[in-house]
């Protein structure tokens, strides 16, 4: 297993299968890019299925255990199946997806070894969906969902990214997973830094706050030291009806804004579609190139990429005298581009 300086192990990988989707998320900073017809092989700027699987067997070497493949839409690969497949059988397999090709695919995705799907769903009406997705495909994002349960994936965790759009949304969706057997809640923290529109953020600590406000039982999770806080729904009145009977839901916000536990407790690796392995999130002046995809390449570049691992928050980015974050005078010499990629 590879540590960074900072003592952080790299025990989960992310990787990018490409940056197309065929949604318009006004949250997003790649909104719909590249040919979004629907599942196609590897497009030329994207990793081959053989590159995806050889970079995973080197990522094995180093004890690596979980892979959660993303995009863009993963879905939009037509080999998607056959690299989970191919994945090595010590990883744990997660999928993050906006369901909608999951109709009629979820079943041989779990055959052929997934084992966990995230779902992003940020509305439960219609309408409200599509102003914030730009997309009318409401009806076969809840057909996904219930795809993904009767293939075995339970639970499907719903994304949900919470800003000035849908912060009034959160209290329907904790309802809907609590009345639904199967449904988890993650609700995301928005990050300005993709949009570049600010005054669309809220304060997540009050999100926080209602959520313990609601709770029944509030768990701390040891990755990113996160919460989980499980919600009945309903009231139970005079307490004739058990928690049981009245449904509970779990939900976790992922909080990364600002957020040096957060950060402290990263324990992942990302992979561009192109096939750049990265350190965080938040950077793109630390991307390592695996070259031609070669085991040596790739080996090299994952440990010169674990190698220059920092916690962004705490360390590339530290508060000045005025309580602003800036970055660290120690990273400057290297012309940090602090824009996010999409990977």
């Amino acid at each position: 297993m590879l540590t960074d300086e900072f003592g952080r192990d790299v025990t989960g990988v992310r990787v990018s299968l490409t940056d197309r989707c065929n949604f318009d998320c006004v949250y997003c900073h790649n909104e719909g890019l590249g040919d979004t017809r629907g599942p196609m092989d590897p497009q030329d700027d994207e990793m081959g299925t053989d590159d995806v699987v050889r970079f995973l067997e080197v990522a094995e070497e180093f004890d690596v255990d979980a892979v959660k493949f993303t995009g863009g839409e993963p879905m939009l690969r037509q080999d998607l199946e056959e690299i989970i497949s191919r994945t090595p059988d010590s990883m744990e397999v997660s999928l993050t997806t906006n369901g909608t090709f999951l109709p009629g695919r979820a079943p041989d995705l779990v055959d052929a070894g997934l084992e966990r799907v995230n779902v992003s769903q940020d509305a439960l009406d219609p309408d409200d969906f599509a102003a914030v997705t730009k997309s009318g495909a409401y009806d076969k994002v809840l057909e996904g969902v219930d795809a993904a349960l009767e293939a075995g994936l339970d639970p499907v965790k719903l994304n949900m990214v919470v800003f000035e759009h849908t912060a009034g949304y959160v209290p329907e969706m904790v309802d809907h997973v609590a009345e639904n057997e199967g449904l988890q809640l993650q609700l995301i923290e928005y990050m300005p830094e993709l949009t570049g529109k600010p005054e669309w953020a809220i304060d997540i600590e009050r999100v926080h706050g209602w959520l313990e406000e609601q709770a029944d039982e509030v768990e701390h999770r040891e990755m990113h030291d996160r919460k989980r806080y499980w919600i009945s729904n309903g009231d139970s009145g005079d307490g004739s009806a058990s928690s049981s009977e009245r449904g509970r839901g779990m939900v976790e916000i992922v909080d990364p804004v600002e957020n040096p536990t957060f950060c402290a407790n990263c324990h992942r690796v990302r992979v561009t579609h192109e096939g750049y392995l990265k350190g965080c999130l938040n950077r793109n002046d630390d991307l390592k190139p695996m070259g031609e995809m070669s085991k040596p390449e790739i080996r090299d570049a994952f440990h010169d990429v674990v190698d220059s691992r920092v916690p962004y928050y705490g360390e590339y980015m530290v508060k000045n005298e005025d309580g602003h974050w800036v970055v660290n005078e120690k990273y400057l010499d290297d012309g940090p581009d602090v824009s996010t990629a999409s990977n």
